[in-house]
């Protein structure tokens, strides 16, 4: 592991230490209002300051943080076992299965997901329960972020099923679904691993994206987007530097994903 990366893995632990600490950290809580110091600038009780609500800025920043880091995990883990089923079943049964699994890959890959995303967000209503919001978000992300890992899985399935192991099992009488399980999903297992990994920035961008428009995570519950709004009205970066935190958190969360990664570049895309 060279220089890089143990920062990153550095970064990323202090990260996700600081927000699962939130509630020693920052005791308040991210609702609390402290309506005589609105929009304050940092100090001794608020070290990042508080927003025009009046809530502390460093707790909101903290429990933001713990939602993208435990539910992009999860919605990735979603859309990998929908790419492992759709993509890695189609590829080793080849034929009709293959191209009818492909077609539909090909048609969600057509489709712009992220204004499908916004679609199927701005169908709920505005006053929605945060915590059913925070859910039904990540689990758009998941369900509609499967398709490019399963053409990987699918081009990988389809050489192993033709790979001699496979052949021999065969010609031995294990039944295909057996052979499936047994012998092609334990050799998908790395492409598995990098797919997984690799949806977990990109659905933290993509929480971002939509809470920056207000379709994210409903308010009074924080996420790095509706932080993010707070920098629309920004005149300038040296008034208030402090507002920049959440963006350079974010910043740092998906850089340091991405060199963790940068092993799997060789994957085919």
């Amino acid at each position: 592991m060279n220089l890089w990366r143990k920062l990153a893995c550095v970064a990323l632990a202090v990260v996700v230490c600081a927000s699962l600490a939130a509630n020693l950290l920052a005791p308040a809580g991210y609702e609390k209002q402290y309506r005589e110091a609105t929009d304050a600038p940092p100090s001794h009780a608020h070290w990042l300051g508080t927003d025009d609500l009046g809530r502390d800025r460093l707790a909101r920043v903290l429990y933001g943080t713990r939602i993208s880091l435990l539910m992009a995990p999860a919605a990735a883990l979603l859309s990998t076992l929908m790419a492992a089923f759709i993509g890695g079943l189609a590829g080793y049964l080849g034929g009709i299965w293959a191209r009818l699994a492909m077609g539909v890959t090909d048609l969600f890959l057509s489709l712009p997901w992220l204004f499908l995303l916004i679609t199927a967000r701005a169908f709920m209503p505005l006053n929605v329960a945060p915590l059913i919001s925070v859910v039904v978000t990540f689990l758009l992300l998941g369900l509609l972020g499967w398709s490019t890992a399963a053409r990987v899985l699918c081009a990988t399935a389809a050489s192993l099923s033709s790979a001699d192991f496979v052949r021999q099992a065969r010609a031995a009488g294990v039944s295909r679904l057996r052979l499936f399980w047994i012998h092609v999903m334990p050799n998908l297992k790395p492409v598995l691993y990098a797919q997984f990994w690799i949806s977990i920035p990109v659905f933290i961008l993509s929480e971002a994206n939509l809470g920056i428009l207000g379709l994210g995570v409903s308010e009074p519950m924080p996420s790095w987007g509706s932080l993010l709004r707070e920098l629309e009205g920004l005149v300038s970066m040296r008034e208030e530097p402090w507002k920049f935190v959440p963006l350079v958190l974010l910043v740092v969360v998906v850089m340091s994903f991405q060199l963790l990664l940068s092993k799997h570049e060789e994957l085919p895309a």
